[in-house]
């Protein structure tokens, strides 16, 4: 009997494996900006891609405004089904520090799915301006006219500049402009001595002449920029100041519905079909899951709240 037991034990069903999650619902993408921008841009981009893998549509919503904690307040407050993702960019880590009265804690209302892109910065100087090289951009800021632009207050454009003049033990005056188009404009007119900006937007007047790059904000030296070194290279260890764009979750929502989301971004991410926008726009994928977000964001919010501090920015 026991024998006849242990032949037929290999007929005998099996417990059913456990499948990954999938969900049963459109998923909504939450963007934290208008459209038009990187962050909208890189949603839509990935979104087609990711909705393919998971078996419904993935929609892309914007909720923007203020500096995309109102997109982010939104999501913190949406169930943890995996059906509602927010894209966000630097601002995750910096507002907590800048902005009073927010109605959830950045640190603890989300779970990590994926860094998507890292956005390195170039700074720049007015092409008629005489200044050659980052020695002679120091030289010139400690005869105290170190006025920097930036796309706003808090942004990666400002931290930037405010790195930049700490690191050289130099003050300066901060000018916010309504846009990266705006900055630029006016720092060609000489209304600012240097400020920092996207390549996507720069890199055709860095070609005319009508600025010029000294260097750029990645470790190392940009795909889309590569004679310009970075600031790095150039004696400031360690300086990187990039904006960035990642995937996040309502707090409390699975791992195994992050996990599948994680993967389905990071499928996005490696499609050729989107390398060359990319590309145009300066972003360099950086997707490698929930573990390693999370390690990126507690670097990223060491840095930014010691530079808040110091600077004293606020955003009221």
């Amino acid at each position: 009997m026991l024998r006849r037991s242990l032949l037929a034990a290999p007929f005998l069903p099996v417990a059913a494996v456990a499948q990954p999650w999938r969900p049963q619902r459109p998923v909504r993408l939450v963007i934290a900006f208008p459209p038009g921008g990187s962050t909208d841009v890189l949603g839509r981009l990935v979104a087609p891609s990711m909705a393919a893998t998971l078996g419904q549509p993935v929609v892309p919503e914007n909720r923007a405004g203020a500096a995309g904690s109102i997109a982010s307040a939104h999501v913190a407050q949406s169930a943890p089904d995996g059906l509602t993702l927010l894209l966000d960019s630097g601002g995750h880590a910096v507002n907590p520090y800048i902005m009073r009265g927010l109605p959830f804690d950045y640190a603890t209302a989300f779970a990590p799915v994926t860094l998507l892109a890292t956005l390195p910065l170039v700074l720049v100087v007015p092409g008629d301006a005489g200044i050659d090289s980052l020695q002679a951009l120091r030289a010139r800021a400690a005869g105290g006219n170190a006025t920097y632009g930036s796309v706003g207050v808090g942004s990666r454009t400002h931290l930037a500049g405010a790195l930049l003049l700490r690191r050289w033990g130099l003050s300066g005056t901060h000018v916010p402009y309504r846009g990266g188009s705006d900055q630029i404009t006016a720092q060609i007119r000489g209304e600012t001595l240097f400020g920092f900006s996207s390549i996507a937007l720069t890199a055709a007047l860095i070609r005319e002449g009508r600025l010029r790059a000294l260097g750029v904000s990645s470790p190392g030296r940009a795909a889309q920029l590569p004679q310009v070194p970075s600031l790095a290279e150039q004696g400031l260890a360690d300086f990187s100041m990039m904006d960035w764009l990642a995937l996040h979750a309502p707090a409390a929502t699975p791992p195994g519905i992050v996990a599948t989301h994680a993967t389905a971004a990071i499928a996005a991410m490696a499609e050729p079909a989107i390398q060359p926008r990319l590309s145009d726009m300066g972003l360099l994928p950086e997707a490698h899951g929930p573990a390693h977000l999370a390690a990126f964001l507690a670097g990223e919010r060491a840095l930014m709240s010691q530079l808040v501090e110091a600077e004293g920015i606020r955003l009221d």
